[in-house]
């Protein structure tokens, strides 16, 4: 039986196996069943979605962050900034908020021109937004339990993280940072 997985758009992906050029196995994901199905994921790989509902084989990674600071910045993105779209990944040494690339109001608004229902127009958008890394909690002292904050900053010149504080409690990061998702305030945070 072929590995398949759904991912959160209901894609169905399907695990192929290749082979490399000095003949090594080769693995990936594609959405048809055309070439060489692989039956089981690979010993000591994982199946990755990323927030945009890619799926890739990767190597399993080492858990740095229990589910209660995951769900913490979750709840946190929801409740106090308010937005309905957006996604909450733990990667590496880090908490990201991602939040989509556009405005997915208007595009809502649009759709009932369609003739079909908000709650369908809603779902269509959901499964077609793509996201971008926001804001992180990176880890800066395991023991601890410390965090540091950054925002993205999209100002050409830059375009890379700018940290916000340093060696925090991420309760108090969350509570200081996330009312500001998706709000003008945001680009004001240094």
């Amino acid at each position: 039986m072929a590995v398949e997985y759904k991912n959160g758009q209901g894609v169905v992906y399907f695990l192929h196996l290749g082979q490399t050029k000095t003949g090594k196995p080769r693995y990936y994901f594609a959405r048809g069943r055309d070439g060489e199905l692989a039956e089981k994921v690979p010993r000591g790989f994982e199946i990755y979605e990323n927030p945009n509902g890619q799926v890739f084989l990767r190597k399993k990674t080492p858990k740095l962050f229990p589910a209660a600071e995951v769900a913490l910045v979750k709840d946190a993105v929801a409740k106090l900034a308010g937005v309905k779209y957006f996604q909450v990944e733990a990667k590496k040494n880090a908490i990201l908020v991602y939040l989509p690339d556009s405005d997915p109001g208007e595009v809502v608004d649009l759709l009932p021109f369609l003739r079909i229902s908000r709650r369908e127009a809603e779902k269509i958008v959901a499964e077609k937004l793509h996201y971008s890394p926001v804001l992180r909690f990176v880890l800066a002292d395991q023991e601890k339990r410390l965090f540091d904050a950054d925002r993205w900053c999209w100002m050409g010149s830059i375009d890379d993280w700018i940290n916000l504080s340093f060696a925090k409690p991420l309760p108090a990061l969350v509570k200081k940072y996330c009312p500001h998702l998706g709000k003008d305030s945001f680009y004001d945070l240094i």
